[in-house]
């Protein structure tokens, strides 16, 4: 078992993963406190919506500008949805017409006018290392 154990590390280690690597910088922080919840859609199907995205990040708050790398999504097309969860409280708390009141940010840095933005707004293509830069929507 220990033998089939380290062949299989070895193989890992020595072809690696094709998974390119997404680096998400995170910017205009104003609260040091809660998480950042950071939602991967990869379809315009129900995008947005609660429980749909296909992959959840969260990242510890200590800093105003917060980084992170995702090393296991497989290449294709996605787009990213973000909130600076202040309260800790699981949910991007919103107003009464529906405007978030944390922080809030989608890749492409798409800044929602009426409505919330699209897929096709939002959507880059992850084909070799990608870096975004996401400034929060206050």
């Amino acid at each position: 078992m220990k033998i089939l154990l380290l062949y299989l590390s070895f193989l890992t280690s020595f072809f690696g993963s094709d998974n390119p690597e997404l680096t998400i910088h995170i910017q205009n922080i104003k609260s040091l406190k809660g998480e950042i919840i950071i939602g991967v859609f990869n379809t315009d199907k129900d995008f947005l919506k609660d429980g749909v995205a296909i992959k959840n990040y969260t990242i510890t708050v200590d800093k105003t500008t917060e980084t992170i790398v995702i090393k296991d999504l497989p290449k294709g097309e996605y787009a990213i949805s973000l909130y600076h969860d202040e309260n800790s409280d699981n949910e991007c708390n919103r107003n009464f017409l529906g405007i978030p009141k944390e922080g809030y940010g989608f890749s492409n840095n798409v800044k929602p006018k009426f409505s919330a933005p699209s897929y096709k707004d939002c959507k880059f293509t992850l084909g070799q290392d990608h870096t975004l830069k996401i400034n929060l929507i206050h």
